[in-house]
């Protein structure tokens, strides 16, 4: 018996050797040569100092910075551990809120944030991603439309003319992949970094 089971297991021990070692370690070690940016995270630094990834949204809340979308993800509640609560962009728990259209808890949130939004700018359609979370929880970007709505706000609150602030969004606009895959882009972490340094210009 030991002998029809014998190449069973070898073929079993070399088979996780290669797939669940050799492949993942040759896969990294090639992304890292190949793409070493990704590889690493796609972390943004400014003044040599990571200040965030490309790939993960951050909560800003000062009103001379532009916003992302809302997040929905979650922590422990230190007080109650059977309980969550709150906590926007934890990469940790990534997820949606699993709130369904019907859902009055949606539905208030994103009537309350419609209104913030529409007495912020009253004369601008308020942009759906503005207002509506990601699937994760994490994403980084915002559209184009969404940056072009914030103008006015982060325009009164940095004392800076419109006009260069929609040059600031045009600029850090990334279209779609190949012109095909995707939609316009335009990552908030990006976006806010290169906004500092032309009001320290």
């Amino acid at each position: 018996m030991l002998k029809e089971i014998r190449p069973a297991i070898l073929i079993l021990l070399a088979l996780t050797l290669i797939t669940g070692l050799g492949y993942p370690l040759a896969m990294t070690a090639i992304a890292g040569v190949l793409f070493p940016n990704q590889a690493a995270g796609s972390l943004i630094e400014r003044d040599g100092k990571v200040v965030g990834s490309a790939l993960i949204g951050q909560e800003f809340k000062d009103e001379k910075y532009f916003h992302g979308r809302p997040s929905a993800t979650t922590a422990p509640d230190p007080a109650d551990s059977t309980k969550t609560v709150a906590a926007p962009y934890n990469a940790a728990n990534s997820g949606g809120s699993n709130l369904g259209p019907t859902s009055k808890a949606l539905n208030d949130r994103v009537k309350e944030d419609v209104d913030k939004l529409k007495a912020e700018n009253p004369s601008g359609t308020v942009p759906v991603d503005l207002v509506t979370t990601s699937g994760s929880g994490l994403d980084p970007d915002i559209s184009p439309e969404a940056a072009l709505f914030q103008v006015p706000r982060v325009a009164k609150a940095r004392n800076m003319p419109e006009d260069r602030l929609r040059q600031l969004v045009t600029e850090n606009s990334a279209g779609r992949l190949a012109g095909l895959l995707g939609e316009p882009r335009v990552n908030v972490l990006a976006l806010n970094l290169a906004l500092d340094r032309a009001a320290a210009k």
